[in-house]
């Protein structure tokens, strides 16, 4: 990161096919971690008999509102990627695989499913201090999606994967 800004700064003509080459290099790096990080979700559950949730983000950059550095940082993520590589590589696993509406998952308790802003203490704590209940907030989000994607997959809607042919 701290590369690409001094040869942007730079603005030299050699400067340019270096910050081409350096986004390419990145480029390759990301792509690079989400199969490993797909193969890996789609072989723990294969191996566990389970199937995988994920969260709808369809139009997320639409609808979030960020400061301006956080910006930057969602739209370089590559979730969109990352959940490609889930399918496909799921489907050739015959790994079930559904998405369920992101609403409220990170500000419900997964036990008492309770809804409040007031929950998110800050980015990584969920604390319910009705029931006196402390966690990661990213642990009771993944619970909370695992839940709503049993409730999805139980209720017989198919996973939107096309069948193999």
């Amino acid at each position: 990161m701290e590369l690409r800004r001094k040869l942007h700064a730079k603005g030299t003509r050699s400067a340019k096919p270096r910050l081409k080459h350096r986004s390419r290099e990145e480029q390759r790096q990301a792509v690079n971690i989400n199969h490993i990080t797909s193969k890996t979700i789609v072989t723990i559950a294969e191996r566990t008999g389970r199937g995988i949730a994920l969260e709808d983000l369809t139009g997320i950059r639409d609808w979030v509102r960020l400061r301006k550095g956080q910006r930057a940082q969602l739209h370089s993520w590559s979730f969109r990627q990352l959940g490609a590589f889930l399918e496909y590589k799921s489907r050739r696993a015959g790994v079930p695989l559904v998405y369920v509406d992101p609403a409220h998952t990170s500000q419900q308790r997964s036990e008492c499913r309770h809804i409040d802003r007031m929950n998110c203490v800050d980015q990584a704590t969920f604390a319910r201090r009705a029931c006196r209940f402390l966690a990661h907030a990213d642990d009771n989000a993944s619970h909370n999606i695992a839940r709503k994607g049993e409730t999805v997959w139980t209720a017989g809607r198919e996973s939107r994967i096309p069948a193999t042919p």
